[in-house]
């Protein structure tokens, strides 16, 4: 999974659906979400892009989406916020919830 940065950022969420894992590398909690995330992206591969933004080289993006905890996860559909969800996500409940975004 990539790590994005701010000035990458509307370009590469403006289309499809892609989901942004809001993380810290001393965050414990983000640190177990990115193995399930990796998992996810391979289980979703072609369907959903995933990508990552570090909340302390970004904090300026972080704070326009009102990132308050970490880990947040935004799904994206076309540039548009649609599912915010912070802490832990069940994979099962993220296939869900992705899988009623695509069409």
């Amino acid at each position: 999974m990539k790590v994005i940065t701010e000035k990458e950022f509307e370009s590469v969420t403006k289309e499809g659906l892609v989901l942004v894992d809001f993380f810290a590398s001393w965050c414990g909690p983000c640190r177990m979400m990115a193995i399930i995330l990796e998992d996810l992206a391979k289980e979703m591969e072609g369907k959903l892009e995933i990508v990552k933004v570090d909340v302390d080289n970004d904090e300026k993006l972080a704070r326009s989406f009102g990132i308050m905890s970490i880990p947040t996860l935004i799904l994206f559909e076309n540039g548009k916020e649609v599912e915010k969800h912070i802490g832990l996500w069940q994979k099962e409940d993220m296939i869900d919830t992705i899988n009623s975004y695509l069409k």
